[in-house]
């Protein structure tokens, strides 16, 4: 599994952060962007990346998105066939586990202004050890990505 990873000037100081993280756990991580902190950047730029790579291996690779609420960016990589981006910014960790067990969730967006470096850290970790159930969750993921 490769883990990519995109924000914009919000989530950048956690981007940071989850990124050192995941290397010193030895994943596999890229780094999309952005690469220093611009107020002024947005985020399409740095989020589309994550999704297209993301979408070229659904059922393997995974992607970790970062912005001010995580809404907008989730809109944005949830645009790309095979993407399944889930937002979170606090609350109870049933949310992380339930889109990975029933939505297969393979991207993680991450409302950087609601959550503390270590609260990130403790659902990244959660969220790339929980599986998908299969069975009519795998069902359901497959209308979605049907063309019809």
């Amino acid at each position: 599994m490769k883990i990519f990873l995109g924000t914009d000037h919000a989530g950048f100081e956690l981007k940071e952060a989850v990124k050192e993280f995941l290397i010193s756990k030895k994943y596999d991580v890229e780094d999309m962007g952005a690469l220093k902190y611009e107020a002024e950047d947005d985020y399409p730029d740095f989020i589309k990346p994550v999704a297209i790579a993301v979408s070229k291996n659904p059922d393997k690779d995974r992607g970790i998105i970062f912005g001010g609420s995580g809404q907008g960016e989730a809109m944005a990589a949830n645009r790309f066939k095979g993407v399944r981006a889930t937002v979170f910014y606090g609350g109870p960790m049933k949310i992380i586990d339930l889109s990975r067990e029933h939505n297969n969730a393979n991207i993680l967006s991450f409302g950087a202004r609601f959550i503390t470096d270590e609260e990130a850290k403790t659902v990244v970790e959660f969220w790339l050890r929980t599986g998908f159930a299969g069975g009519r969750h795998k069902r359901r993921i497959d209308k979605i990505d049907s063309k019809s």
